[in-house]
């Protein structure tokens, strides 16, 4: 002990009779004198910083766990996942919503831009006058343009001196749903103008001229006045049938377009219907469980350790009971609050189960049940909405790891952060106070061994006179 050695060496510095070092002397005393307070906060500091470590590494695992089934669920295999028969035909993905056993689906026509050329120029630097240009949106069809008239207008000013790279330029940073670019051929450079996909994102160009500056005329059209070989493409919807069911959509991207899925059309296929299907997440779901269960032993096994009542560093915290209280209760929560009657709603239902030791096992004859019995809704709980698997978890970390709740881990680990700066704190005034004993007893010690030297040398001069004197008495 600190104490101990300071008491050992008090009794090495007063020596034996033959001198005395004050500054060691000092120095022990002050050690001596603060012994034991130090001590205590020493280990204080030693407990508060195993509690800390402790319960960062419970918050960590929380939230680790949290994490990976957000990841896992994210990947879609815990979900019934569409397959394509004709992958030409469109891209297939998962949305939101119960999936169906299959759709099928027929593409008759896939939805396009206007394309419209301008006249030939001789280079992308040729002059082209100034002004403005006036795009109009909407219908057009054989010859005729009905305009959307709830759709404004969009004017693209070209300022004085501008060039053909320059309109294209202008028009792409007004970012009116219009792409413009510069093709050099034989015929010389033309401005190409490409709108958005869909049959009312067709559009006509009107020229304003500055006077003096005359030339942007030349770039206005419409399919009345215009030249009809300028007219490269024209915009449309995509059509295709669902089921059989016709349907047309502005985009060729349809997210949710039916219960579980959405599509991204690439190509046609007319009277040669395709197959989607839906895979079977059961092979999946039986694998996660396990590997959850195993997750949620290693927490609880860590929980258990750090909370034991005779060496847990977190026996008493109320943060780790909070999480031994939320474990515990784990198997038998509601996940899925707007279940219907005999769908599966809770943990416990995918064979998540409770041992009498706080441990969990999988009961694989239950999980196997509920996959038998309701496929769609077992496959539900694995997304990643308001309710369901990973939603449970994602509360359950957010709450426990809540930093303004005293009771979470995240309020222990601020109150044992507090205690570990207040420890410190005292220790630093222990310190100071140690050292000023120190020099007081320093300055002390100085002038008695001032004193104690001055005696000497009296007691010296009075032994050699004395000498002297019986010396010459002889």
């Amino acid at each position: 002990m600190t104490s101990t050695s300071a008491t050992s060496s008090i009794i090495g510095a007063l020596g034996g009779g033959s001198g005395i070092d004050m500054a060691a002397l000092a120095q022990s005393l002050a050690t001596a004198s603060f012994a034991a307070k130090i001590d205590r906060n020493s280990v204080r500091a030693e407990t508060v910083e195993r509690q800390i470590s402790a319960a960062s590494a419970l918050r960590s695992s929380l939230l680790q766990l949290s994490s990976s089934i957000g990841e896992r669920v994210r990947t879609g295999d815990l979900a019934r996942m569409p397959t394509i028969g004709n992958g030409a035909v469109a891209a297939v993905s998962r949305g939101t919503g119960t999936a169906r056993t299959s759709y099928s689906l027929e593409v008759n026509h896939l939805a396009e831009t206007q394309i419209l050329s301008g006249p030939s120029f001789a280079a992308g630097t040729a002059p082209t006058g100034s002004g403005s240009l006036t795009f109009r949106f909407g219908t057009l069809s054989g010859g005729t343009f009905n305009e959307d008239t709830s759709r404004p207008p969009a004017t693209v000013t070209i300022p004085s001196g501008a060039t053909l790279a320059d309109v294209a330029g202008a028009i792409n940073a007004a970012k009116i749903g219009v792409e413009a670019y510069l093709a050099s051929g034989t015929n010389g450079t033309q401005l190409v103008l490409k709108g958005t996909e869909g049959a009312v994102n067709g559009f006509t160009i009107e020229a304003s001229e500055t006077p003096g500056e005359e030339g942007l005329a030349a770039l206005a059209w419409t399919p009345a006045a215009g030249d009809p070989a300028r007219l490269l493409a024209e915009a449309r919807d995509a059509e295709f049938k669902l089921d059989g069911l016709s349907l047309t959509n502005a985009s060729n991207t349809f997210t949710n377009v039916a219960p579980g899925l959405s599509l991204a059309l690439t190509g046609t296929n007319p009277g040669a219907p395709t197959t989607i299907r839906f895979s079977d997440p059961a092979a999946a779901a039986s694998t996660f469980m396990n590997d959850l269960v195993g997750a949620l032993n290693e927490l609880a096994g860590e929980l258990r350790t750090q909370t034991d009542p005779l060496s847990g560093d977190l026996a008493r915290d109320s943060g780790a009971r909070a999480l031994r209280r939320a474990l515990s209760q784990l198997a038998g929560s509601t996940v899925m609050p707007g279940a219907a009657p005999g769908e599966p709603k809770t943990l416990a239902d995918l064979g998540l189960a409770t041992n009498r030791d706080g441990t969990f096992r999988l009961d694989s004859a239950r999980l196997s049940a509920t996959l038998a019995a309701s496929p769609e809704g077992a496959a539900a709980m694995f997304t990643t909405g308001l309710f369901g698997v990973f939603a449970t978890f994602d509360k359950l970390s957010r709450r426990l790891t809540a930093p303004g709740d005293p009771g979470t881990l995240a309020g222990s680990l601020s109150r044992l952060s507090k205690q570990q700066r207040s420890l410190g704190d005292e220790a630093s005034k222990l310190a100071e106070a140690q050292e000023k004993l120190r020099s007081r007893l320093t300055t002390q010690f100085a002038g008695v061994d001032s004193r104690v030297a001055a005696s000497k040398s009296t007691l010296s001069f009075l032994q050699n006179q004395i000498d002297a004197w019986n010396a010459g008495d002889r």
